[in-house]
């Protein structure tokens, strides 16, 4: 750690110390600072790494893992080897170039920013493989309760490079589900992110050509008549730009992080484990333990439905959901057909929920969303009235509601059609949602808690929604606009035995004499 931290310091200086000996700006013009910015940032943060490495030690005894960190506030952690749920390898470039790994050690805690219950910044690889073996391989951790407790790095490093592999291994697969696919850059390479990653890229070209003396404004002024455009053209000009710098920047961004990409089953200390790698540069291994898996979720944008596009994720318990690395996530972003197969293949079940017809949800349901639909225009509409009259605005705006109204009604119309529902063997599958149709798999024995509410317009349409609650993924799934008349029977087929003591039989109407 101390050399990798020495290389990043010298990394940092290395465009300031370009800018001054090569380019010959000089040191006292307003155009380094940014760069003595980045170097000072630089600097500092390996300084900081470096301390934080030298005021941190970690022990593994038979029953616990224990860390201790901190140079001014001293933090010491420690979690049974039993409440272990997942170990997952991380190592980005600096880290691979110096043979080191960062391990990351779950407890099946559900932690906002992402945090693992314990971090090993960061040991060598061996150790990082020995580890993982020791706490997600049985052989490995019935084997690791007879050894020495509180072993080092470089002890356990020596017993890792000497030992032999261990068969069948929390490395080796029993399956592998999907393996990295070029092709699918063409599912990743649309979305609103490229155009912030192309104002961004943009922006920071021009920043650093302009610390080095480069007119890279003048450059692009002078590539077109921008006056004979016109301010239409330019913008189109400037969109079409930006599209494709930010296409060709997500199409990298993809090869980057899902390279040598393999989702496979592995074996784990109390069955079997999910295990997904991936990276080229900085690489990931994320170990999820399948007895915590509740169900999957296929969500499919809105945008990109037509191209077939979805985004695949595990309900499951102990993993955040909102970390950036998305540990729930076990495919890229590909076509709906392989994610629906891989998935019903994680599953397991024999009836294949995902490919199981879905109950129509009834018409009263488009109405409802036309309602809405009609409301949220007319609202509009008001507003743009209101500052039309104000002075604001040109009476001409009001036309916008106009306009609106029929795109309104057609997402209405979408959202109805992404509705549906069934009971398929152990699990239940619904389906809704407009700016992303999410198709969710539960398994009916996980669902703890079933909700049943109706509005005061639902109540006239004669429709429910029924919310399926459990302890993973969002805590809860909605199944919306059912008719009233099969709620109920929905939610007692959907976690069974849950609603039995609050059932009682509708009394029979007395004849009249």
């Amino acid at each position: 750690m101390i050399w990798v931290d020495l290389a990043q310091s010298v990394l940092s200086l290395m465009p300031a110390g370009i800018a001054i000996l090569v380019v010959g700006i000089n040191p006292g013009s307003g155009q380094l600072w940014p760069l003595i910015g980045f170097a000072a940032v630089g600097v500092i943060g390996a300084f900081a790494d470096a301390l934080r490495w030298v005021f941190t030690r970690y022990r593994v005894t038979a029953s616990h893992v224990e860390l201790r960190t901190g140079v001014f506030l001293r933090v010491h952690r420690s979690i049974q080897r039993d409440r272990i749920r997942s170990v997952n390898i991380e190592a980005r470039p600096r880290h691979r170039l110096s043979g080191l790994r960062v391990v990351n050690i779950g407890a099946g805690q559900q932690s906002v920013d992402g945090e693992s219950a314990l971090k090993l910044d960061a040991v060598s690889t061996a150790a990082a493989l020995a580890l993982r073996d020791e706490f997600l391989d049985p052989a490995g951790t019935a084997a690791a309760e007879d050894s020495e407790p509180g072993r080092s790095e470089p002890e356990r490093t020596a017993a890792a490079e000497d030992s032999e592999p261990v068969v069948p291994g929390a490395g080796r697969p029993l399956t592998v589900f999907a393996r990295f696919e070029p092709r699918w850059f063409v599912y990743n390479m649309f979305n609103s992110w490229a155009y912030v990653m192309a104002v961004g890229f943009g922006w920071g070209t021009y920043w650093l050509l302009d610390t080095f003396g480069v007119d890279s404004a003048g450059f692009v002024s002078g590539l077109l008549d921008w006056k004979s455009l016109g301010w239409a053209g330019t913008a189109a000009v400037a969109f079409l730009a930006a599209t494709v710098l930010g296409a060709a920047g997500l199409t990298v961004t993809y090869f980057v992080e899902y390279g040598n990409f393999e989702l496979a089953r592995v074996p784990g200390p109390d069955g079997t484990m999910l295990r997904t790698r991936q990276g080229l540069l900085t690489t990931r291994e994320v170990n999820r333990d399948e007895n915590r898996v509740r169900g999957v979720q296929i969500s499919e944008p809105v945008l990109w439905r037509w191209m077939g596009v979805s985004d695949t994720s595990l309900i499951t318990t102990g993993l955040s959901l909102w970390s950036m690395s998305q540990p729930a996530a076990i495919l890229p972003r590909g076509p709906v057909s392989v994610t629906r197969r891989v998935a019903t293949e994680v599953l397991g079940a024999e009836e294949k929920p995902l490919h199981a017809p879905l109950t129509p949800h009834p018409r009263t349901a488009l109405r409802r969303r036309l309602w809405w639909a009609t409301l949220t225009t007319a609202c509009i509409a008001l507003v743009l009235l209101w500052m039309a009259v104000t002075g604001v605005l040109p009476y001409a705006a009001i036309w916008a509601a106009a306009a609106l109204w029929p795109c309104a009604l057609g997402a209405a119309f979408v959202a109805y059609r992404a509705l549906g529902h069934t009971i398929s063997g152990s699990y239940l599958v619904t389906r809704s949602g407009l700016l992303s149709r999410s198709t969710t798999v539960l398994r009916r024995s996980a669902v703890s808690t079933v909700v049943i509410r109706e509005s005061l317009l639902q109540r006239r349409l004669g429709l429910r929604s029924v919310s399926t609650m459990t302890a993973a993924g969002y805590g809860g799934y909605d199944t919306p606009d059912i008719e009233a008349r099969e709620s109920l029977d929905f939610a007692v087929r959907a976690a069974p035995g849950l609603l039995d003591p609050f059932l009682c039989e509708k009394p029979a109407p007395e004849r009249k004499r």
